[in-house]
């Protein structure tokens, strides 16, 4: 986080709102920590890192994916990953067995929870300012991870490979060779059905993706040169400058949802909105609750949303201070209790 084959194969994707329930298919929140420590030029300071696990000493993220799947039904949850953790600094190099499984612990207990569980690469494109495919940091030392990530987990199902979060400042033609390389790399690698998320350039914003990252991604393909399962990553924020830094919000974001909804229709395609969201505040509850109940009436194209963020965010927790777009819900006694965002919008909207 930082801001910001035809719709016939995504039928048992998606529930469409003519003549049936105006909701999309998912929602559900982000459970960050094994993020925390990365900076938008790909940089990763592991000591920073939070992992939302109790058994490492952190927050319990397997607990809040179980409330929020048991008692709001949502049904999709992002983790968000260092590259550099999941490879021990190695640059192209094996998934380091001890930390990979101790991520794995996160996964097999968002798996657990019945939802679709998001493998998300939080590295913006990046390592250690380098480009990825652009200049010191070539394609295959990505596409090296995403075969190995595809091959531990192509037997489910439920598992989204999530290639990138947030690319900026970069080609988007040449990206789009890069997004290319991974889709390959993981078809190969025999996880030949999961959804595999593409996201563009300027941190994968809603606004304006249509006329610059849609068109570039929009060729990418499946081995066999279908799309199925191919669906535009895309993030938004509706603070004053669109950058998910503040409690208050000024706007719901309607009209750039509405623009790449008329372009994802025009070419037969998806996206999952796998950011948004806002501060525990009246101007957001107003302002996310319009967007996604706008979302509800537009599954056609929207498979749904992933809230930003719950896991690690605790009080105190995140730099010793309350984050701003906290989503953790808080327990006591035995009882898990929302944030009043979960409760009137994330999931409140998906009931």
């Amino acid at each position: 986080m930082y801001q910001v084959k035809t719709l016939v194969a995504f039928a048992a994707l998606v529930m469409v709102g003519v003549g049936g329930a105006q909701k999309v298919q998912r929602a559900g929140v982000n459970i960050a920590g094994f993020d925390f420590g990365m900076t938008i030029d790909g940089n990763f300071t592991q000591s920073q890192m939070v992992p939302p696990l109790k058994s490492q000493g952190g927050p319990d993220g397997i607990g809040q994916m179980q409330h929020f799947a048991k008692g709001d039904s949502l049904n999709i949850f992002r983790l968000p990953v260092a590259w550099q953790y999941l490879v021990n600094y190695k640059l192209g190099g094996s998934l380091d067995s001890n930390n990979m499984n101790v991520y794995n612990e996160l996964v097999q207990g968002c798996l657990g929870t019945g939802a679709l569980c998001i493998i998300d690469i939080h590295n913006y494109a990046r390592w250690y300012q380098g480009i990825v495919g652009q200049g010191g940091v070539t394609n295959q030392d990505l596409t090296s991870l995403w075969s190995q990530l595809a091959s531990r987990y192509k037997g489910n199902s439920n598992i989204v490979f999530g290639l990138m979060n947030e690319p900026h400042d970069l080609n988007i033609n040449t990206w789009a060779a890069t997004v290319q390389a991974c889709v390959t790399a993981i078809r190969q690698a025999g996880a030949t059905s999961q959804i595999i998320l593409l996201p563009g350039d300027h941190f994968t914003a809603v606004g304006g993706f249509s006329t610059g990252s849609g068109p570039a991604l929009v060729g990418v393909h499946n081995l066999d040169g279908s799309k199925t399962n191919l669906v535009f990553d895309v993030h938004q924020y509706l603070d004053s400058d669109s950058s998910g830094t503040h409690t208050e919000c000024t706007h719901n974001g309607v009209d750039n949802l509405q623009t790449l909804a008329t372009w994802l229709k025009s070419n037969g395609r998806m996206a999952l909105l796998s950011e948004t969201g806002g501060g525990n505040t009246a101007s957001c509850q107003t302002d996310v609750c319009a967007e996604l109940d706008w979302m509800n009436y537009h599954n056609d194209v929207y498979l749904g949303w992933v809230a930003w963020a719950a896991g690690s965010f605790e009080s105190g927790v995140f730099s010793g201070h309350t984050y701003e777009l906290d989503l953790v819900p808080a327990y006591a006694n035995g009882k898990w209790t929302d944030k009043p965002l979960v409760s009137s919008c994330v999931a409140g909207k998906f009931h």
